[in-house]
């Protein structure tokens, strides 16, 4: 070893024996903390003789005698345990810190409000506790309450002087008084939580404006450099609610019901509906939603929420009070400046397009409209139709009836070239016939298949021309089974004998019943039913008008059997969905007999005719189909053979 390295070794032994001689407590500090182990002592002293003393008293009471003894002799030992004002605060102190002064206080409840919103807020905590929609109703007709004090959880988690603390089990000092916001106005409030020091403290700051479902939020950092411990880097936002049932339907609200989020850099995510228990997420975020069927809880951070942050969802089991428990833990930066602000707001509003569009932060898409080409027939057709006829006052009943009259004027031109694809097969099914009467029953299919293909290009027909048509009717389909029961404009909209479109309508409930509730459920809904039977109609009249009979022998059966099995999913659905697929369906019935009465099949027969005149010109397509086939059928041969 060399001088330089012995000199090191030195000085770092020297700097150890300093650093544990200036580090050593004080004889004062000794004192202090024997006293406080002391107090303790004594309390637990004093819980357990008052235990001891209680179960003496439960075990010998059938002995006045032996009961007397034991339990004067127990006073006489607690008679000797009395604690002073002094050593309760030291106990409070040792278990509170520099919060000691906060641990007790009175809950104090603020009330702010606008013509949307009724916010309550607690000093217990410094938090929004309760939060009342004024222009919703439950389904039973009681206030709608997004979330009550029993069923949420706001809090900052941070360390401070080697202890862990939550705000929620702290009282802040609220700076302010209820108040009423209305018109352009807006006003705040602010909770203070001091650490033992007026100049020292935590704050939030609440604000509302009027006419508006957002909740502004500040959190302030005042004077805690020196309080939170140095190696603290960020303060962990920990919110969390049981979302209450409130809608017709407990099944439908899980199902819709989940957390939403946009990453900083990428679009809007949610938590899958089979994600039990917590998850990291991997990015910053701008926002975090707890989405119920038709109102949202959100967060919004004015940057972002940094990493690491964790939530969860899990569906309520065994309860009919509550449908999920929402939890996420968010990451608020902190760098240890004398003043420090995380600015951030609360959305608490109704799931409404146009209203959550206005954010410009994409929190409209946690609505599920569809995705690709069926969400664009929500937004730029049945979206703008709905809020332009809702604005005239109409009901929604009457709505759905003209919005499904413009979908089947502009699906009329489909519609004619299926019908007329249909009317030139049945011109040609006396000959398909008798095709099929001259190859007879035992013929190879593709042969007939063959013949069958060759007279429809002499004739001029494309036998796929009916399918094309409906193929392209499938988006709106689609797209409208999935706005319906998600449309809040439906929500408690009464029509006829339904007193919410959004929901299934019922005319009879029969209660549970084991072996069809899990198929159909515990109602009757009638516009399921009027659906169900007009497609079973539908499906006899369109089956009429086809020109062969070439369905596979368990198609026609299949075929009426679909309606049934969908009843069933129909039956616990939107009665506004049953009620637009019944008023397709008779719409239709109209349009095919209009159709009937213009379309000439004498003039089709007549045009067709005319076509096999003409030289057959067969398409690429059609030629390598053909070649297909017939170098299949040379296969089969020489198989055979």
């Amino acid at each position: 070893m060399d001088r330089n390295s012995l000199i090191g070794l030195l000085l770092i032994g020297a700097i150890l024996i300093g650093w544990l001689y200036w580090s050593a407590p004080s004889k004062e500090e000794i004192a202090k903390r024997e006293k406080t182990r002391d107090s303790l002592l004594v309390v637990q002293k004093e819980e357990a003789l008052r235990s001891l003393a209680a179960e003496k008293q439960n075990n010998l009471s059938d002995s006045s005698f032996a009961t007397s003894g034991i339990t004067a002799g127990i006073a006489a030992d607690t008679s000797r345990v009395v604690l002073t004002d002094s050593m309760r605060n030291v106990i409070k102190k040792n278990s509170y810190g520099v919060f000691s002064k906060a641990a007790d206080g009175e809950t104090n409840t603020i009330t702010i409000e606008n013509e949307l919103i009724k916010v309550h807020l607690s000093s217990l905590g410094g938090r929004i506790f309760s939060v009342e929609l004024k222009k919703y109703k439950t389904n039973i007709g009681l206030p709608l309450i997004l979330f009550d004090k029993d069923s949420s959880k706001q809090s900052l988690l941070f360390v401070a002087n080697a202890q862990f603390f939550s705000t929620d089990s702290l009282f802040f000092q609220p700076f302010g008084t209820s108040f009423n916001v209305t018109a352009n106005d807006s006003s705040s409030i602010a909770f203070r939580l001091f650490a033992n020091d007026q100049n020292k403290y935590i704050e939030y700051v609440y604000s509302l404006k009027g006419n508006s479902y957002e909740v502004g939020c500040s959190i302030n950092m005042v004077g805690m450099q020196d309080v939170i411990a140095a190696n603290t880097s960020y303060l962990t936002l920990d919110w969390q609610m049981l979302t209450p049932s409130q809608e017709k339907n407990i099944s439908n609200q899980q199902k819709t019901s989940d957390i939403y989020f946009k990453y900083t850099e990428e679009e809007v995510d949610n938590i899958t509906e089979t994600t039990e228990g917590p998850k990291s997420l991997d990015s910053k975020i701008k926002w975090l939603a707890f989405k119920q069927q038709f109102f949202t809880s959100a967060l919004i951070a004015d940057n972002s929420f940094e990493k690491p942050i964790s939530v969860s969802s899990i569906a309520t089991q065994g309860s009919g009070n509550y449908v999920k428990d929402f939890s996420a833990s968010l990451t608020i930066p902190y760098d240890h400046q004398e003043k420090e602000k995380f600015n951030m707001a609360f959305y608490f509003g109704p799931n409404k397009y146009q209203t959550l569009k206005e954010y410009g932060l994409d929190m409209e898409k946690q609505i599920p409209l569809g995705w690709g080409i069926f969400g664009w027939v929500n937004k730029f057709i049945v979206l703008p139709i709905f809020n332009f006829l809702g604005s005239s006052g109409l009901n929604y009943g009457i709505i759905i009836l003209i919005l499904t009259l413009i979908i089947k004027i502009i699906l009329y031109p489909i519609a004619y070239k299926t019908y007329l694809s249909s009317a030139k097969m049945r011109v040609l099914k006396p000959e398909i016939d008798e095709i099929d009467k001259k190859l007879g029953k035992d013929a190879d299919p593709m042969k007939k298949q063959q013949a069958k293909m060759a007279l429809y290009r002499k004739a001029g027909i494309n036998p796929m021309a009916g399918c094309v048509p409906l193929l392209l009717q499938m988006p709106i389909l689609i797209a409208l089974f999935n706005f319906f029961p998600s449309s809040i404009e439906l929500r408690q909209a009464p029509f006829l004998w339904a007193d919410d479109l959004s929901t299934y309508d019922s005319i009879w409930t029969f209660g549970h019943l084991p072996i069809i509730d899990g198929l159909y459920g515990d109602h009757v809904s009638l516009f399921a039913l009027l659906m169900t039977v007009s497609t079973i109609l539908y499906t006899y009249s369109n089956s009429q008008l086809m020109a062969t009979n070439d369905q596979m022998p368990g198609m026609k059966l299949m075929m009426y059997l679909m309606p049934v099995i969908f009843l069933g999913v129909f039956n616990s659905n939107a009665a506004g969905l049953s009620y637009y697929y019944f008023l397709a369906n008779m719409i239709t019935f109209g349009q095919t007999y209009i159709m009937r009465r213009f379309v000439d099949e004498n003039a089709l027969r007549k045009k067709i005719e005319e076509n096999k005149k003409k030289p057959v010109k067969v398409s690429g397509f059609q030629a390598r189909l053909e070649k297909m086939a017939k170098e299949q059928q040379q296969r089969a041969r020489q198989g055979r053979k």
